[in-house]
């Protein structure tokens, strides 16, 4: 799945993502246009999960 895909998925599953780890907030699972590889970096250090596990992750929701 390529950045553009996962971005569209994004919205449909952020919900989600939130439940299963409850210190993410709303701020950072918001991102602007272009900018969804800072927003992966701020999960990353909340969740210590690394983008590409994040990815996985965004994916398998």
């Amino acid at each position: 799945m390529n950045d553009d895909q996962l971005e569209g998925k994004w919205k449909q599953v952020k919900g989600k993502f939130k439940q299963n780890y409850a210190n993410v907030t709303d701020d950072d699972t918001t991102y602007s246009e272009g900018k969804f590889d800072e927003m992966l970096g701020r999960l990353q250090e909340k969740t210590g999960k690394s983008k590409e596990d994040l990815k996985r992750e965004i994916d398998r929701l």
